[in-house]
């Protein structure tokens, strides 16, 4: 069997909105993220303006994984044909052979060609490591190709780059094995398994934290789509619930900084995975 892995890549979507756009679009849903009661509390009493206030904003680059793996497979196979004739027929010729018939049928033998293709992609979540084949909405916004540098500059502007808990080579291998499958032949001419696209491609995400009645609720915009989650989080409250310990301490405090902007948001990060800390602390507004 050949095995062919492309080189991974990494993708930036660029953002369909502004910062100004999103924060618009989120604050007229902002009663939203506090619930019915809320929602009911603004039908009844007028708010004002102190009601509800924005007390943290993010933009983030969130990851999921794109691969697409291709199998061929040619081989051969012998196999026997039955194929029915009149009931009075004793003996058919075929390629100078008589070939006796039996209980109104000819029995036939010959050597089958085959060749099998297949394709297929996968997208996965780069944080639970779950498939997800939602994220595919993605594929038809423009991309721009991206490394470390374009990384960490995103993150001096003050962008936080999530780091995927998924592993290119985790997943590669999940694909591969769901892609090799049972060959029923005799002689196996050629089988190969591509898998050319390995992308870690990274989404512009907006979350506005708010405070309304002593309670504190995020609605996040997506850059890209347009759509609102009353239900979001913030970069910190991932780390919190799905962001695991061990992948945290393979990240040197240089590493965490590339991703990461802001020495208290470093400072979580690294104490987060070596002490697994609960509540993380908050950064300031």
């Amino acid at each position: 069997m050949e095995v062919e892995i492309a080189e991974e890549r990494i993708l930036l979507l660029a953002d369909r909105f502004s910062l100004d756009h999103a924060e618009g679009r989120a604050w007229s849903r902002r009663a939203d993220a506090f619930g019915t009661g809320a929602k009911l509390g603004g039908f009844l009493n007028r708010p004002t303006s102190e009601d509800y206030e924005c007390v943290y904003r993010e933009r983030r680059l969130q990851p999921f994984w794109r691969l697409h793996v291709t199998t061929v497979a040619s081989y051969e196979r012998t196999r026997s044909y039955a194929i029915p004739v009149s009931s009075n027929v004793r003996s058919v010729q075929v390629a100078e052979q008589s070939i006796p018939a039996d209980q109104g049928r000819i029995v036939l033998s010959g050597l089958e060609s085959c060749r099998d293709e297949t394709a297929r992609g996968f997208v996965y979540d780069g944080l639970t490591r779950a498939e997800n084949p939602a994220l595919s909405v993605y594929d038809s916004f423009a991309s721009s190709i991206a490394n470390a540098e374009t990384l960490a500059a995103e993150a001096t502007s003050g962008t936080v780059v999530v780091p995927p808990d998924a592993k290119a080579s985790m997943l590669v291998r999940e694909v591969m094995a769901g892609a090799i499958g049972r060959i029923d032949a005799d002689r196996v001419l050629e089988e190969r398994v591509t898998v050319d696209v390995v992308d870690l491609v990274y989404r512009p995400v907006y979350a506005f934290r708010y405070r309304h009645a002593g309670k504190e609720a995020v609605i996040e915009f997506d850059g890209l789509t347009g759509s609102i989650r009353p239900d979001g989080a913030t970069f910190e409250q991932y780390l919190g619930k799905i962001l695991e310990p061990k992948f945290l301490l393979d990240v040197g405090v240089e590493a965490v900084n590339i991703f990461v902007p802001g020495t208290q948001l470093v400072r979580i990060v690294v104490e987060h995975g070596v002490k697994h800390l609960a509540p993380p602390q908050k950064p300031d507004a």
